[in-house]
């Protein structure tokens, strides 16, 4: 544990010097940026030891996939924002108000004030599997939390909602036909009427690597990493963009609007790049997820919104903060960390070259300077307010 700390030190001297080197005079901390702390593993640091390393990054925004009682002792009195998770597994319970409310009382009233917390994600992309019972339980248990929240008088403080993968979308391309699954129409029209209640954010889980690992050939590296390229013009509304995070984001409001839900924020709640995959996971390599974080963080210090939502910056939180040696699934679950759990760097971040014009990709793949993106659709088309 020395060990850790003592690289967290060096880690704040490399920090400093570089931004100093690239023009921003110190440590700047990045409002619309945020981490994910996931916990699956077992050699991982003490919750202490992350938050000095969130410190050390200038990070103040973290998410977390429980309510673990050690992350929120420690967290307290800190400038580290926290969303915490109701796990998948609880849901059915929580639907009971008076379950949520003695739920909020002992995950999340003795901590707060003190550790802040600032939103409650129900469940964690529950759209993607099979389990009905768990889509059925969503909204009721999300009800009965936020219920909790008003009778503490914490519904002010903290929202509810709850993270969705891209899976939801039946169409994403171009942006204006962004469309959800014909099946999810109910659910998902429950689900933003209680956030446009509530002034909740709609969540997602946007991973531009999944669309390139599944069809490198017709999709630019250099587009879904944020390095210089054309781009892509949606032919309906004329906005143009160079990378395809903001595309899916925009896809997402699309989505949204067609089932009459408009000026609700949206915010991502995981994107990442694995440094490591197995064969078939092409793309995945130490180079490209270095590229990806390095450009994404880039463009957070801008405070940026989408093209459709260009005044409203976009906020995102980067998967992951640690390797995590337990995962199941393929190599790339385990290997999305920008850090090794003894505090090393998987890869540089680049935060000496925030300033700087886009990195280039690593990867083998060619030059895009004149590729296109060639996906069709016919969707009707709908008018958005930004």
């Amino acid at each position: 544990m020395e060990e850790f700390v003592h690289r967290i030190a060096k880690l704040h001297i490399f920090l400093g010097f570089f931004l100093t080197l690239s023009g921003f005079g110190s440590v700047r901390e990045v409002e619309s940026l945020g981490i994910n702390y996931g916990q699956v593993g077992n050699n991982l640091p003490e919750p202490d030891k992350v938050l000095e390393l969130l410190h050390s990054l200038r990070i103040t925004k973290a998410r977390i996939y429980d309510t673990n009682p050690q992350i929120l002792t420690a967290f307290a009195n800190s400038n580290v924002e926290l969303m915490v998770t109701v796990e998948n597994q609880v849901l059915s319970t929580l639907m009971d108000q008076q379950q949520a409310l003695q739920w909020v009382g002992t995950h999340i009233r003795p901590y707060f004030p003190a550790t802040r917390i600032t939103g409650i994600a129900v469940g964690n992309e529950l759209f993607t599997g099979d389990d009905l019972t768990l889509i059925n339980n969503v909204v009721p248990a999300m009800v009965s939390i936020h219920a909790a929240l008003v009778k503490l008088g914490l519904d002010q403080y903290i929202h509810v909602t709850t993270p969705n993968s891209l899976a939801v979308l039946a169409t994403s391309y171009p942006p204006s036909a962004g469309t959800f699954q014909s099946e999810l129409t109910g659910i998902m029209s429950q689900i933003l009427q209680f956030l446009a209640d509530t002034k909740a954010p709609f969540l997602i889980n946007a991973y531009p690597y999944f669309a390139y690992k599944d069809d490198p050939n017709r999709i630019p590296i250099d587009y879904v990493l944020f390095n210089r390229n054309p781009g892509m013009i949606d032919p309906y509304t004329k906005l143009h963009y160079d990378n395809m995070l903001y595309a899916q984001v925009d896809a997402v409001i699309f989505a949204m609007a067609r089932l009459g839900f408009q000026g609700i924020e949206v915010k991502v709640s995981e994107t990442g790049w694995p440094s490591k995959g197995d064969p078939n996971e092409i793309g995945a390599t130490v180079q490209n997820a270095g590229v990806y974080n390095r450009n994404l963080m880039r463009r957070q210090l801008k405070n940026e919104g989408t093209p459709l939502r260009p005044s409203m910056r976009l906020e995102i939180y980067v998967f992951a903060l640690f390797n995590e040696d337990m995962k199941p699934g393929p190599t790339s679950e385990r290997n999305y960390g920008i850090f090794q759990p003894d505090g090393t760097m998987v890869y540089n971040v680049g935060l000496s070259a925030l300033s700087t014009t886009s990195s280039t990709s690593a990867s083998t793949s060619t030059s895009t300077s004149s590729a296109s993106i060639s996906f069709t659709s016919n969707a009707n088309q709908v008018n958005v307010k930004p």
